[in-house]
C-alpha cells in the first residue's frame, strides 16, 4: 500500500476504516492521501475478509477538499492526477461504502457521497461545491449524478451557484441517511457498515450494480469532467482564483 501519515487505515472486524487525518489543514487531500485512499479501496476489493469500507475525518472535519497548493504543483506534471485515480476507483469499488461526515465537506468531500451506499452526517456538517468559483468544473461524475439524484434545480444551486447545504438538507434530498450526534457518528457508521458486511456478498454486489445503473456511463462522465478540469486548471483565470484563495488562507 502507498503510505501516508495523513490517512489512517484501521480494521474493525470486517470493516476497513479510512480516516483523513490532517487536522492542521482541515484534512485537505494531497497526492499522497489520494494514493493511500485509492490503495485502501483496492485492498478492500481484493480481500474477502473485508465486507465494507467506512470513510471519516479527524478533528471534527471530513475534508476541506483538494489541497490547492499541492494540486497546482501536480498540474505542472505529466500523467494523471492521483485525485482522478481515486475518483475512478471509488466509482468502480465493489465493496459497500459508508461515510461518516462532520464539519466541513467541501469539493470531493461532497461529491464522493454520491458513490457511497450509506451516509451519516453530524448536525453541524456543511457541504459545498465551489468548483465554478475556482474557475473549474465538477468532478466525480457529480455533473451527472447530482441532477439525477436531487433534480436539476437543486443541482444548479449547488454546482452553478456554489451554495452550501447542511445536514438536514442532505437527508431531505436523499443524499444522506440520517443526522447523528458527533459523539455517536463514527460508531453508528461502523455499526451499519458491519451489518452490510454480514450480508451475502454476491447478492450485495449484484444489488449495488443494479441500483447504480450503467457504470460505463459514470466512468465516461468522470473522464470527460477530468479532461475539462485539467484544462481549466491550466487557465489564467483558474490560477488567479487559486492565488486569491491561497492568499486568503495565509
Amino acid at each position: 500500500m502507498t503510505p501516508s501519515p495523513n490517512v489512517k487505515i484501521t480494521r474493525d472486524g470486517a470493516v476497513l476504516c479510512v480516516t483523513f487525518d490532517r487536522p492542521d489543514k482541515k484534512n485537505a487531500l494531497n497526492r499522497a492521501m489520494y494514493m493511500a485512499a485509492t490503495d485502501a479501496l483496492r485492498q478492500a476489493d481484493g480481500d474477502r475478509s473485508i465486507g465494507a469500507v467506512v470513510f471519516t475525518g479527524s478533528g471534527g472535519v471530513f475534508t476541506a477538499g483538494n489541497d490547492i497548493a499541492d494540486f497546482l504543483e501536480a498540474s505542472a506534471e505529466p500523467g494523471e492526477f492521483p485525485a482522478f485515480t481515486f475518483i475512478k476507483t471509488l466509482a468502480a469499488c465493489e465493496t459497500p461504502l459508508v461515510a461518516a461526515i462532520e464539519g466541513m465537506a467541501i469539493g470531493i468531500g461532497a461529491t464522493m457521497i454520491l458513490h457511497c451506499d450509506l451516509v451519516y452526517v453530524a448536525p453541524a456538517t456543511v457541504f459545498r461545491l465551489p468548483f465554478v468559483d475556482l474557475c473549474l468544473v465538477p468532478e466525480a461524475a457529480s455533473s451527472l449524478l447530482f441532477p439525477r439524484r436531487i433534480g436539476f434545480a437543486k443541482a444548479a444551486e449547488f454546482l452553478l451557484l456554489g451554495e452550501a447545504f447542511g445536514a438536514e438538507e442532505a437527508v431531505r434530498l436523499g443524499l444522506a441517511n440520517a443526522v447523528v450526534p458527533e459523539c455517536e457518528l463514527r460508531g453508528i457508521a461502523i455499526e451499519w457498515a458491519a451489518r452490510l458486511a454480514t450480508k451475502p456478498r454476491a447478492a450485495i454486489a449484484a444489488t449495488r450494480r443494479l441500483m447504480r445503473g450503467d457504470s460505463q456511463e459514470i466512468l465516461v462522465r468522470i473522464e470527460e469532467e477530468a479532461r475539462l478540469f485539467a484544462a481549466a486548471m491550466r487557465s489564467n483565470e483558474a490560477r488567479a482564483a487559486f492565488a486569491a484563495f491561497l492568499g486568503k488562507e495565509r
